[in-house]
C-alpha cells in the first residue's frame, strides 16, 4: 500500500509460493513494500500475487529454480533496470533433500541441496549486493534451523547447507558493518509447512504453529527500523 510505512521499498522474497515465503512477502506488501516474488512453483506464485493484490499491495512475479545458478545471477541486471535498488532480501527457499547416514549420502542430492540452500544465496547475495548498497536501508534476512548445529544426526546435506549459510551471513555482515546494510539470520522454529511434513512425516501437524504467525517478526527484519547485524534470531 502507497501509504504504509515500508512504501518506496522494495523487497525480493524468495520461497514466495507457500509457506513462510508466501506469509512473509504478504505481511510486506501490505506494509507498502513492492515485494519481488521468488519461486519454482507459477501456481502458487500466483496465488501470493492475487492475496498481494486484492489487499491493495503490488508484487512482480520472478518463477525461478534457485539450482539454475546462472538465471539467479541475471536478477540483479533485471531489477536494476526496473527499480535501481533493492532494500530487503528476505531468502527463505531451501531443499530438504534425503535424511540419511553421512557415508550414505547420495551426491546428486547433495549438491541439489548445496545448491538451492546455499551456493544460491550467495550468488543472490553477489548479483543483489550493488542494489542493497544502493538502499538507504537495505536489508537482508536468510533462515536457517537448528539443525545446523550438526547435533543430530541423518540431516546430511541440508544441516551442512544451512551451517554454510550462517557463516556465510555472519561474514557478509562484518564486511558491511560500516554501510548502511544489515544481515541477520533466522530461525523460525517447527511450523506446519511441506518442508517440516517431509522431515517428520509421523508429526502432529496440527500441533505445529501456522507460518502466518511467524511472518511479523520475519518482515521486521527486513525493516528499516532493524539494527542488529549478524545476528541469529530464534522464533520459536
Amino acid at each position: 500500500m502507497a501509504d504504509g510505512p515500508l512504501a518506496g521499498r522494495v523487497s525480493v522474497v524468495t520461497g514466495a509460493s507457500r509457506g513462510l515465503g508466501a506469509a512473509v512477502a504478504k505481511r510486506l506488501a501490505a506494509a507498502g513494500s513492492h515485494v519481488v516474488l521468488i519461486a519454482r512453483t507459477v501456481g502458487g506464485l500466483e496465488e501470493t500475487d492475487d492475496a498481494i493484490r486484492a489487499a491493495g499491495g503490488s508484487a512482480t512475479l520472478v518463477p525461478l529454480d534457485l539450482a539454475e545458478l546462472d538465471t539467479v545471477l541475471s536478477l540483479g541486471p533485471s531489477l536494476h533496470g526496473r527499480f535501481g535498488r533493492v532494500d530487503a532480501l528476505v531468502a527463505l527457499a531451501a531443499e530438504l533433500g534425503p535424511l540419511n547416514p553421512v557415508p550414505h549420502g547420495d551426491l546428486k542430492a547433495w549438491q541439489r541441496v548445496l545448491d538451492v540452500t546455499l551456493t544460491a544465496n550467495q550468488r543472490l547475495l553477489t548479483t543483489l549486493h550493488p542494489l542493497l548498497a544502493a538502499s538507504p536501508a537495505g536489508r537482508v534476512v536468510m533462515a536457517t534451523c537448528r539443525q545446523a548445529d550438526g547435533r543430530q544426526p541423518f540431516w546430511y546435506a541440508y544441516a551442512a547447507a544451512k551451517a554454510g549459510l550462517e557463516t556465510l551471513v555472519r561474514l557478509y555482515a562484518a564486511e558491511m558493518a560500516k554501510s548502511a546494510v544489515r544481515a541477520n539470520l533466522v530461525d523460525p522454529g517447527p511450523m506446519r509447512t511441506r518442508l517440516r511434513r517431509l522431515a517428520f512425516p509421523g508429526e502432529d501437524a496440527a500441533a505445529l504453529p501456522d507460518p502466518d504467525s511467524r511472518a511479523d517478526a520475519v518482515a521486521a527484519l527486513a525493516g528499516p527500523q532493524t539494527a542488529i547485524t549478524g545476528e541469529l534470531v530464534r522464533l520459536g
